[in-house]
């Protein structure tokens, strides 16, 4: 395998482990915590991400190699996908803990593979607009023509788009995610020049999601209401210095202590936190903060 499908694969497994690995979260997996998951802990996503991390480096390979057309890649992608969905249900007997995130991972490492033909510098940017340009049509071939009808059994995804027209992680790497670009990268860029160390810089970023992402997550278990609540709730830990200050953190514990007793997971948010972490690691190598 070509050591910049290592390089790239690397940074997106990295993006998943420091997100599981970031507390407090409120809702989400975390060491200390299984959130609102009451089946899976830390240990269900270290089984689940060291799974799927092959497929993020064969992705990536395959974008290396692939010939013609970014649009022609994306069957090629989508059998790597299939095979590690497949073995990420097994290694967690049935759990689903990271699908979103190999389908976002996945492509993106393709997107990146395929760029790097003809760039020898791999931006965020750059990459998500191949991201776009790779997965264009996706919503419109998966979504816009679901309809629904007596016997066929519909994923959670293409229920919520018929509830609440939103397309979920579909719609995020079609766009070239605009919440990583516009909230994610900037709020990691501007926690990074605090001084703080990574933990915290991860969850400022987080909140900095949760105020924009339609979490399919969030709506699955709950309603459009309570998702408006947490996009509130969050720009509001935000104008009060996010975990940078005193107010936040202790704000944060209480946004941690509804999320539990009322079920609330923001999964989706969590997903583009790895892919933030992801697609910086991949432009800049490194953090510039500690770890601890």
């Amino acid at each position: 395998m070509d050591e910049l499908s290592w390089e790239i694969g690397t940074a997106f497994l990295k993006g998943i482990l420091f997100e599981v690995c970031t507390a407090p979260k409120p809702g989400l997996v975390s060491p200390n915590s299984s959130g609102a998951h009451r089946d899976m802990n830390i240990l269900t996503f270290m089984a689940s991400s060291g799974t799927i991390a092959p497929a993020f480096y064969l992705c990536a390979q395959a974008g290396l190699e692939h010939q013609g057309p970014i649009t022609s890649l994306l069957p090629q992608l989508r059998k790597i996908g299939i095979v590690y969905e497949r073995n990420l249900l097994k290694a967690t007997n049935g759990v689903n803990t990271q699908r979103g995130i190999l389908f976002a991972a996945g492509l993106t490492c393709g997107a990146a593979g395929y760029l790097a033909q003809s760039t020898s510098h791999l931006t965020a940017e750059n990459v998500c607009l191949a991201l776009a340009e790779l997965t264009q049509g996706l919503v419109a071939r998966e979504l816009k023509s679901i309809k629904k009808t007596a016997g066929k059994k519909l994923t959670a995804g293409e229920q919520l788009y018929l509830t609440y027209q939103v397309t979920g992680i579909r719609g995020e790497v079609e766009a070239g995610f605009p919440c990583i670009r516009e909230k994610g990268l900037p709020a990691l860029q501007t926690a990074l020049q605090t001084g703080f160390c990574l933990n915290d810089c991860l969850v400022h970023v987080l909140l900095a999601l949760m105020t924009c992402v339609e979490d399919t997550t969030i709506l699955w278990r709950k309603n459009s209401t309570v998702l408006q609540k947490v996009k509130s709730w969050s720009a509001e830990i935000l104008e009060k210095g996010s975990f940078f200050t005193e107010k936040g953190r202790k704000e944060i514990a209480q946004m941690e202590q509804y999320f539990l007793q009322e079920n609330i997971s923001p999964g989706g948010s969590a997903d583009l936190l790895a892919m933030t972490i992801g697609l910086y690691l991949l432009e800049n190598k490194e953090f510039p903060v500690p770890y601890l």
